[in-house]
């Protein structure tokens, strides 16, 4: 019996030679289980509208909930995702440093409530002294972290996630009833528009 090897002998689910699968840094994996595809899905799903924004696609299923619909089999799937990072400002040690003092002023005043409550003599003072050195701790960590990325990144950003259409899908033996429902949707949208 011959066994493959070299670069074309590629592991394959469900292929008999689990020596062909290389060790990894967790050591020796496992073949998958199942037919190598994934976890399983659950049922099968149809589309029943698509719509431009998140509020669109929610109300459609809050209108199916309204009418009963058992809404747990369905779902809204966003679709052509973008990443969006804004750019908040501009970085520097000194607002690396306050923002870290802010940061390790909440700290240490949860510190100091945990430890003031336990206190028997000036409850305030422990509680103001443990917000001082939370805030005098995180401008330095704040501020030495900053300086330690050697203005690879000198601005500050937030990043979101933006779907280009929203999809509302549910399970197929309920697609019909689901079509119904925004039938007298779309009828009782169009009188009051037409009024």
């Amino acid at each position: 019996m011959t066994s493959a090897s070299g670069p074309a002998a590629a592991w394959r689910p469900g292929a008999q030679g689990d020596d062909l699968l290389p060790s990894g840094p967790a050591g020796r994996p496992s073949a998958p289980s199942g037919n190598g595809h994934g976890p399983e899905s659950g049922p099968p799903t149809v589309t029943i509208g698509s719509y431009p924004d998140y509020p669109a696609a929610q109300r459609v299923v809050d209108y199916l909930a309204d009418n009963r619909f058992p809404v747990e089999h369905s779902a809204i799937v966003g679709t052509n995702l973008t990443l969006v990072e804004t750019v908040l400002g501009r970085m520097t040690t000194g607002r690396a440093a306050l923002l870290g003092a802010g940061t390790g002023a909440w700290f240490g005043l949860f510190i100091g409530l945990l430890f003031g409550i336990f206190t028997v003599g000036n409850w305030l003072a422990v509680i103001v002294v443990g917000l001082v050195i939370g805030a005098i701790w995180g401008a330095v960590f704040g501020a030495v972290a900053h300086a330690m990325t050697g203005g690879q990144r000198d601005f500050t950003s937030a990043s979101s996630l933006r779907a280009g259409q929203y999809a509302v899908i549910v399970d197929a033996q309920l697609a019909e009833q689901a079509r119904q429902l925004l039938g007298r949707l779309q009828m009782s949208g169009s009188s009051t528009n037409a009024s």
